[in-house]
């Protein structure tokens, strides 16, 4: 029983070992703006992901006005290579004209112009910016005469989009996008898996469970309808390492009231639901996307969240409910092994995130 204890505990280091990346959303953003003249694109994206592909430059020389000002021909030249922009098939030459640090999120934005004669009838985006991050996404919106007529996500299986000039895309077609996103976004979210995971470790009767995953559903929900209507949005530097420190007090949780404190998970899954509502509302809430689009993007985004959670209770909750048929006592070591590790990640989350906001 006691190896059975010991290997799971390491099983649960060797799941966290990955999950403390310093890399935790690996999210980039594109903004094209068609006109009669030509393309206004706006790239933002992370500072680390730039910095890998310019040798003997790390990502604080680009987070400075100089040092940016002194790489802008090397960062030209990385995107010209990777996001290629062809009208009626003819590929546009991209012109930098700005380059500018976002010290808040960590990221530098380019601003390039892509020049055409006439408007062309179809428009054609390739990009795969960070091919070396398999998990790397990139969002897109196209503008055409100042209205959003077309969103979409880069990432390893998609890597052209094609537009019709003065085409508008469905509303079907926005939901299915995010609605996948959010799926995807808490499988790629490490912070919210454990945090979910952390809820469940004390077990518990169908019911009880039903009403602690309610009450996170229902909180992160206020929060997103908080941001999608820019009523309130709080600062990244705050929810991020908000989140981390959520997770160690669920950890922490898990521990004492396993030792016959009150369960309070049903108060923690929803205070700290408002938390991590801000938090998936920050992945979309920087498209900056208009009213309309973005709160049928959240909208579907909070779908995809809510499925993609409902796939980690499933799987959890009949685990650890059939190891504590099997032996209450192995069931007691592995909730205390897997407390101490909820704790441990959200701990080094919490102090990364500080720093990194600084």
């Amino acid at each position: 029983m006691r190896r059975y204890c010991i290997a799971t505990s390491v099983a649960f280091g060797w799941l966290l070992t990955p999950l403390a990346e310093a890399h935790p959303l690996p999210i980039s953003y594109l903004e094209l703006r068609a006109s009669a003249g030509g393309v206004e694109a706006v790239l933002r994206a992370p500072a680390i992901d730039f910095a890998h592909d310019l040798p003997e430059v790390t990502p604080d020389i680009l987070l400075t006005v100089a040092g940016l000002e002194n790489h802008k021909a090397a960062l030209a030249g990385v995107v010209a290579t990777r996001l290629l922009v062809t009208a009626d098939g003819k590929t546009l030459t991209p012109i930098l004209q700005a380059a500018e640090p976002v010290l808040d999120q960590m990221d530098v934005r380019l601003s390039l112009r892509f020049a055409w004669a006439a408007p062309p009838g179809d428009l054609q985006v390739r990009c795969r910016l960070f091919p070396y991050d398999p998990r790397h996404q990139t969002f897109l919106g196209i503008y055409w005469q100042g209205k959003l007529e077309h969103q979409a996500v880069f990432d390893e299986q998609t890597e052209v989009v094609g537009y019709q000039i003065g085409s508008r895309q469905g509303t079907f077609a926005i939901v299915r996008q995010f609605l996948a996103e959010g799926v995807h976004h808490i499988f790629i979210g490490p912070d919210h898996i454990l945090f979910i995971i952390g809820l469940l470790l004390l077990g518990g009767s169908l019911l009880q469970l039903l009403k602690i995953v309610s009450a996170f559903t229902i909180a992160h929900s206020i929060t997103l309808a908080l941001a999608t209507l820019d009523i309130f949005t709080p600062p990244a530097r705050l929810i991020e390492p908000g989140i981390a420190l959520s997770i160690v007090f669920v950890g922490v949780h898990s521990l004492l009231a396993g030792k016959g404190r009150h369960d309070l998970r049903l108060i923690f899954a929803f205070c700290f639901g408002l938390i991590h509502g801000f938090g998936f509302a920050n992945v979309l809430g920087e498209l900056e996307l208009p009213r309309a689009a973005l709160g049928w993007s959240l909208l579907s985004f909070n779908l995809g969240v809510e499925a993609g959670q409902a796939c980690i209770v499933l799987i959890v909750a009949p685990l650890l409910a059939f190891l504590h048929r099997r032996s209450a006592l192995a069931s007691r070591r592995i909730v205390t092994a897997g407390s101490v590790s909820v704790v441990v990640a959200g701990a080094y989350w919490f102090v990364q995130r500080t720093f990194l906001f600084q």
